[in-house]
């Protein structure tokens, strides 16, 4: 579970009170990353678009989950590391990080060269603190 970041937290507050209009990413893109804070470097690897979620649950916490696969095609040479945490981002590099901390993953993943990395519908879950 992660916070939202501070400036989610400022569009969010804004666009509640009518203050200002929150006006959506054009994608989310997640990234992998091997520890809380170091993203992913290597050969073939990029941040994947997943635009597909589906609507918070009224669970508390509320969740949303990814609705589609979500596919960072084969690892090339030397790997990506060990996978520990993703991240969510409005850009395929840099931009703005939705979540205050990465979010751990339930299971850590080395990724060698020639390893595939999916994640099926329904496997990242976001919710608020």
């Amino acid at each position: 579970m992660a916070g939202l970041s501070r400036y989610a937290q400022r569009e969010l507050l804004d666009h509640l009170m009518k203050v200002g209009a929150y006006t959506a990413p054009t994608h989310i893109y997640v990234a992998l990353l091997t520890d809380a804070s170091t993203e992913c470097t290597g050969t073939d690897y990029a941040r994947e678009i997943c635009d597909s979620w589906d609507a918070a649950t009224d669970a508390d916490p509320c969740v949303v989950d990814n609705t589609g696969i979500i596919d960072f095609g084969t690892a090339g040479s030397g790997g990506w590391g060990t996978i520990t945490h993703f991240r969510l981002s409005d850009a395929a590099s840099g931009g703005t990080n939705w979540l205050t901390d990465a979010t751990a993953l339930s299971i850590e993943k080395t990724v060698n060269e020639g390893d595939p990395v999916t994640f099926p519908a329904g496997d990242l879950d976001i919710t608020l603190d």
